[in-house]
Order: C-alpha cells, then structure tokens, then sequence
C-alpha cells in the first residue's frame, strides 16, 4: 500500500468502515417550516435529479431538503431518465445529488451528451446545484464540472485544525467568522441581516477547484488535505463475485481549494458543493448530520443558495 504511516492506515480503514455500514435515513423530525416563504404568487419549478443511480433522492435522504424548499415556494419534481432533449424545459432549476456511474461508482454518470444539453440549458438561463461529495462521488460528476470550469478532488478532504471537535470527525469541516473560511457572497449574506449565514459545517466531502476564486463560498484552508484514488482494480472469489478495491494516495495539500463555489455562466447560474449532506438533515443511529447538527446555519445556507439560484440575491 501507498498509505505511509498507521494513523493514516486507520483513518481510511474507519472511513470504509463508516461507509460500509451506514444506515442513512431522512431527519424526518427536523423543522423545515419556513415562516416568510419567498415564492407567494409565482412558484419557481425545479427538477430533482434521480436518473443517475443518485444516492440522494426527493423522498429518501434529501427530503428534509425538497421539503424545506416547497415550504419556500418552489414546486418540485423528479427525473428518472437521461437529461436530453426537453427534459429541463419549463424548469427553473435543476438539482443533482451525488450521481454515480451505471457500472462502478467511479464512473461518468452523466454522457457527453447530457453536459452538453445542461450546459446549454444553464448558459441560456437555468441554474444547476450540482452536489457531489467524498469518492466515488466527484469522479462520477467530475466530466459535468468541468463543464463549468470546476474541478474536483475526487477523493475525501480532511482538516486538523478546523473540524468539530465535538465529533473527533477531521472531514466535518467548520467554515465560520473565526476561521474567515465562510467568505462575504451574497449566498452568505442573504436578503437581509437575519438571512445572514455565520457557521456551516460539511460532513467528509471533497475539494473543488475552480480558477475565479471570487466564486468560491466554502473555502479550505492551508491545513486542509486531501487523501485521493491511487488505483481501482477488481478481484473475482471462488465463488466468482467480484470486488472492487480502491488504493488512496498520502494525504496531499489542498491549499487554495473550495468546498462549495457559486458561478454566472451565461444568464444562467451554477452552485456545486463537494459536500452533499450540509443542505438536508439525516441520522444514522442516533448520530444526526447536516442542518440538524447543531450549532449551524446550514439551513439558511440551504435557502439562501437556492434564492442566489432563483436569482433574487
């Protein structure tokens, strides 16, 4: 192995661990009341991505999130087939949730053909959240980033300096007034002061990089690290299943890098996060995550990036 070290040997073996055994389910106890809807007479229409083997759907582990934004006045729907020729129109916004490939994980979840078809779409004025978070996630959504000029990590990053103590968890980052990591955007700022965001935490997701630094939301800072694929290879038992094993790299700097940008492309508008669960509420056991994990702002991040999609900000 390339891991150099028993620490590092540790955290990636906890990290599977975590992952293999997880039992994610909605936060369905988590108020998503919205008290002044922003939508009361025109209702924007988004689309929620489910035709790309997504992890998060509307009504499993991101309801919490679409049911917080129909609250806000948006009306949701779903897609459960490839995004080509009509599919987004009449559609304000399109929202994509940890994508994967058909085959492995790892691979494009999305054709040169539908980049292509949503990256029209955007340029022409429709606005994209696309979240995408720890491996196998970026590489999955890594050829629709780039069409946007971002680039993901691909991997997992972690920080030992600003994470939350209270969970010992180095990938669930704190971006606040503190750290001067939660930078001064509209999407921070609002509509007004009680809109204004002051703590988000992200929980084990991936760097992102993209050129126009003013776009970053969520920025990583110099402790930051990030730990990516080396090689995939698979392995086929007597017994003739296969699987897959996944060979990381040493930890590596992520100085400069993001965890969440907001860019203008055209008239249209684009969020990614490389972190997926800080806009919904899940638990697993009694463990909570995302905007039920006190003390946070993650639920008025959430709404403050959609009203910056929906163009009010």
């Amino acid at each position: 192995m390339k891991i150099s070290g028993i620490a590092s040997i540790v955290c990636l073996w906890s990290c599977w661990f975590i992952y293999a055994c997880s039992s994610q389910t909605p936060d369905t106890g988590f108020d998503v009341t919205v008290t002044n809807p922003a939508f009361t007479d025109i209702h924007p229409k988004v689309l929620f991505d489910e035709g790309h083997n997504n992890s998060h759907r509307a009504d499993g582990t991101y309801q919490p999130f679409v049911n917080l934004i129909k609250n806000d006045g948006y009306v949701v729907s779903t897609n459960d087939a490839p995004i080509l020729g009509e599919s987004l129109a009449g559609y304000d916004i399109l929202v994509i949730s940890n994508a994967k490939g058909s085959t492995r994980k790892s691979d494009p979840a999305f054709s040169v053909a539908e980049c292509e078809v949503i990256f029209d779409w955007v340029n022409k004025g429709g606005s994209l959240l696309l979240a995408a978070d720890h491996y196998p996630m970026g590489s999955a959504a890594q050829d629709l980033s780039q069409k946007f000029g971002v680039r993901m990590g691909e991997g997992e990053t972690f920080d030992t300096l600003n994470y939350d103590n209270s969970s010992n968890d180095k990938s669930q980052l704190i971006f606040d007034d503190m750290n001067h990591l939660l930078l001064n955007t509209p999407v921070r700022n609002g509509r007004s002061p009680s809109e204004k965001v002051s703590r988000v935490i992200t929980f084990t997701g991936q760097s992102l990089f993209v050129a126009d630094t003013n776009a970053i939301l969520l920025r990583l800072s110099h402790s930051a690290m990030d730990i990516v694929p080396d090689s995939i290879w698979e392995e086929t038992d007597p017994l003739f299943f296969k699987t897959t094993y996944t060979r990381f790299s040493d930890p590596e700097p992520t100085k400069g890098n993001a965890q969440a940008v907001a860019l203008e492309v055209g008239h249209g508008r684009v969020v990614i996060l490389g972190e997926a669960a800080v806009i919904t509420a899940q638990i697993d056991g009694e463990l909570k995550f995302g905007m039920n994990f006190p003390p946070n702002d993650n639920r008025q991040f959430a709404l403050n990036i959609m009203h910056w999609l929906s163009k009010l900000l």
